[in-house]
Order: structure tokens, then C-alpha cells, then sequence
């Protein structure tokens, strides 16, 4: 039996998140409960995946690939069971199948693993934690031979049952042909009136099969979210859980409790990063990286030996070896980075090429710009590169020199070693080694006076 169903349940209103947005499309580390869901899903080999929706289901729908999943929609919020039985014509009989939940966002592969791999002819998994504070959870109710009996529903338990300490999470997986016997004969005898999936298990003990429980490997995996206050403290807790893996893969955090991971992060070692740092989308470090407070980098790959001062954001870019960025400066989409390169305070860089040793120290805006080797751009240096209709770029060969406060108006080119004066607008291109001075002629006006103050003003 190697083919695996995955049925996510995905229907839910979710009311008390107080939102227009279903449930399952808030955000946890930057990315949908549902779609964390759908990404373990995807790495159990051979199966198909249907998503359950309700509440919302065009915009459920919307938000993932049109082949993410197969959409099957419960239009009547009639309870778990009722939801599986929507998924029930594109199960296929000889496949297993997996039960999961959309708003339960942080199960691991491995535990899937677990739960598939015992699934038999003759048995059932279930996905069971113990807490210290079980409510609002279904208890699980074990014989006298300490195998699970029944799931009884906090709402319907008795004052013994709910002294419980195991319960339920609701993560089910069994055979089809299991599925497609015991499904029909749930019913809604309960105060909600409601067809509970987890009724299932009476049924499947009552024909003599075994229910065997898998234990995750932390109770993050199994939380639910309710509401914006469980979101924030299950983002706390995978937070600090991705923290504690970078920790050990030898990259130091100022603050663990301070750290946001919003993707893929992958680092060397020696690595140094302060309080504050977002990190979204895929990024790479390499080895002896620093990184100064409050700094945000998305989808980019920074070097070996690379210091990112403080208050720094980072897109889309490629930070070659031992450069130095910031404080305050912005590397937007496209920016490459030689290796020495600076980047300095209040510099920001759009689709540039900055080569190896070159330097944009102090408040500068370089757009669409090639730069060779050793390039000493000036503080206040802008390059023109619009026109309201077109980009243009600026080329730059090698050991240019740029003076402080001047123009560079695209389309330009200024060869090897040419020089740019202070306070230059430059149009026209400049040669190998030539100097570019575009200034208005200064006049000196002998015996002015400065303005006085009006004392009607005062």
C-alpha cells in the first residue's frame, strides 16, 4: 500500500480570529497555517492531496497553485466527520490515508512518517500528547489494557474523564476501505449535534481493530489556532525553536527571544547576529558573518566575513566576501556586492554592480549602475537613471573616483581612472583618466548685505 491520501481540513470560519480572511490564510513565520501544512504534506512520496474549505473557499483556493491540491468544498459546517466525507469520492480504495488539519500548522514530517508507517490491515494511528493543561481538548479514554478505547469530546466528558491528561489532536491515519466502513455509521448524537470524526475510533476498537498512538516530538506540532493571541504565542514557540537549530549549527544570537526566520536560512559558522533581524523568503550566510541590530534581509546570499551594521535591509542581493554595509543602508533587488566592497550610512542601490573593493560611504542613491573595481563614490552622489519613461544605466570602468555631491545623468559611461569633480552634473561620457568638472561659475559679489530682520515679524 504505497500510494497515501492526505485530507487537510480546511473549512473552518474561524470567528474568533475577528477577521474578514479565513483562518487558515493568516500568517505564521511569514507563510499561511494552511500552506506550512501543505509543505509537509508534500514530502510524503506517492500521494495526493484534497483540501477541505468552507468559510472563504475562493480565497483558500486562490492562495495556493492551481495543482497544489484537489478543492473540495463543505458547504454546511455540520463537523469533522461530515468535512472527511466531502474528500471521500477522490480517496482512492487502495491508498492510505491521512487526516490533517489546516489550522494546525507545525507538524513535522517525521511524525507523518510515523503515523503512516503503522498503519496496517489491522490497526489505525492516532496522533495523541499529554499537557499539563488539556483544556479544550478531546480526552483520550484507555482500557484496562491501556490501549485507546474512545475520544470523548471536553464538551461531553464526564468530571472523571476530564481529569485526563492525554488527549486528542485530531491528526487520524488509517486505510481507506477503514475510512469508508466506519464514516457512514457516525452519527450526531452529541450536544452539538455535530458528526465528530473521532467517534471513529469507538468503532474501529468496537470491531476489534488496534489503535495505536503516536507521541509528537513537541507539542508545537499539535497546537491549534484559534485566535490572534494562540498565533502569536505559536509563533513565539517556532521561533525560538528555529533559533535553538541556527544556535547549534554554530551561528550566535545577541537574543534567541529576538529572532524572526521567515523562510529558509541556511549558515556557516561563526556567525554573529544581533536583536531585531528579520530573515524572509531564502537566505544564505556564510562563515564569520555579523549582523547589527534591527536588520531585515530577504531572498539574498551574503558571504563569508560580510558585517551588516545595524539598521540595514537587504533584498533580493549577493553580498561577495568581507564587504561592509551600513548602518542604514538599502540593497534593493538586484544589487551585487564584490568582494572588500562598502556600503555605507544612509546609501540605498537598486540592480547595481559594485565591484571588489569599491566604496558608497555616505548618503548616496545608485540605480542601475555598473562599477569596476576600487570606485570611491562621494557622499550625495545620485544617479539619474530615469527619465519618466526609461531606465538607463551608468557605467563605471575601474579606479574611478567620484567627487561628493554630484550628478551622474544616465545614459553615461566614465572609462578607467576617470575623475569627477565635487559638485559635478555630468551628462556627456568621460574618458580613461580624464576629469569631468560640471559646475555653474562661481561669482563673488563684494559689499553685500544680509537680510535684517523685520521687527514687524517678531
Amino acid at each position: 500500500m504505497s500510494q497515501t491520501d492526505i485530507v487537510i481540513l480546511a473549512a473552518g470560519k474561524g470567528t474568533r480570529m475577528r477577521s474578514a480572511q479565513p483562518k487558515v490564510l493568516h500568517e505564521l513565520a511569514g507563510v499561511s497555517l494552511l500552506q506550512h501544512v501543505l509543505v509537509a504534506a508534500e514530502t510524503v512520496v506517492h500521494s495526493q492531496k484534497i483540501v477541505v474549505t468552507g468559510h472563504g473557499a475562493e480565497m483558500v483556493k486562490r492562495s495556493l497553485p492551481s495543482k497544489a491540491a484537489i478543492f473540495v468544498q463543505q458547504t454546511e459546517q455540520m463537523g469533522t466527520a461530515h468535512a472527511v466525507k466531502m474528500a471521500l469520492p477522490h480517496l482512492r480504495d487502495d491508498a492510505k490515508v491521512l487526516i490533517l488539519y489546516g489550522d494546525v500548522p507545525l507538524i513535522k514530517p517525521v511524525t507523518i512518517g510515523k503515523m503512516l508507517a503503522t498503519v496496517t490491515t489491522e490497526s489505525i494511528a492516532l496522533l495523541t500528547v499529554t499537557l499539563a493543561d488539556p483544556n479544550g481538548y478531546g480526552r483520550i479514554v484507555r482500557g484496562t489494557d491501556g490501549l485507546i478505547e474512545a475520544i470523548i469530546e471536553q464538551r461531553d466528558a464526564s468530571s472523571e474523564q476530564l481529569e485526563l491528561r492525554e488527549v486528542n489532536t485530531g491528526v487520524l491515519a488509517l486505510t481507506v476501505s477503514q475510512l469508508k466502513v466506519w464514516l457512514p455509521l457516525i452519527d450526531n448524537n452529541n450536544t452539538q449535534g455535530e458528526y465528530y470524526l473521532t467517534d471513529l475510533i469507538a468503532l474501529a476498537r468496537r470491531d476489534g481493530f488496534r489503535v495505536d498512538s503516536i507521541q509528537p516530538t513537541s507539542s508545537t506540532e499539535v497546537e491549534g489556532v484559534n485566535n490572534r493571541l494562540q498565533l502569536s504565542r505559536l509563533e513565539r514557540a517556532h521561533q525560538i525553536e528555529l533559533a535553538e537549530a541556527l544556535m547549534l549549527s554554530g551561528t550566535s544570537l545577541a537574543d534567541p527571544t529576538r529572532f524572526d526566520q521567515r523562510g529558509t536560512l541556511t549558515a556557516g559558522t561563526d556567525n554573529h547576529i544581533d536583536i531585531n533581524c528579520i530573515f524572509e523568503g531564502t537566505v544564505t550566510l556564510g562563515s564569520d558573518v555579523t549582523i547589527g541590530a534591527n536588520c531585515q534581509i530577504i531572498n539574498s546570499r551574503i558571504g563569508d566575513g560580510v558585517e551588516i551594521k545595524a539598521n540595514s535591509h537587504i533584498e533580493e542581493s549577493l553580498i561577495g566576501d568581507r564587504a561592509v554595509i551600513g548602518p542604514y543602508a538599502r540593497l534593493r533587488t538586484g544589487t551585487e556586492l564584490g568582494v572588500d566592497a562598502k556600503i555605507g550610512n544612509f546609501v540605498e542601490t537598486k540592480k547595481t554592480k559594485v565591484g571588489a573593493g569599491s566604496k558608497i560611504n555616505h548618503l548616496s542613491y545608485v540605480g542601475d549602475t555598473e562599477m569596476g573595481a576600487k570606485v570611491n563614490i562621494g557622499a550625495g552622489t545620485i544617479t539619474c537613471n530615469y527619465d519618466g519613461v526609461n531606465k538607463h544605466r551608468t557605467v563605471l570602468g575601474n579606479d574611478v573616483f567620484v567627487g561628493s555631491n554630484s550628478t551622474l545623468i544616465a545614459p553615461i559611461k566614465i572609462g578607467d581612472h576617470g575623475f569627477v569633480g565635487a559638485g559635478s552634473t555630468v551628462s556627456q561620457d568621460v574618458s580613461a583618466s580624464a576629469l569631468a568638472v560640471g559646475r555653474s561659475k562661481q561669482r563673488n559679489i563684494q559689499g553685500w548685505k544680509r537680510p535684517t530682520k523685520n521687527n514687524r515679524d517678531s
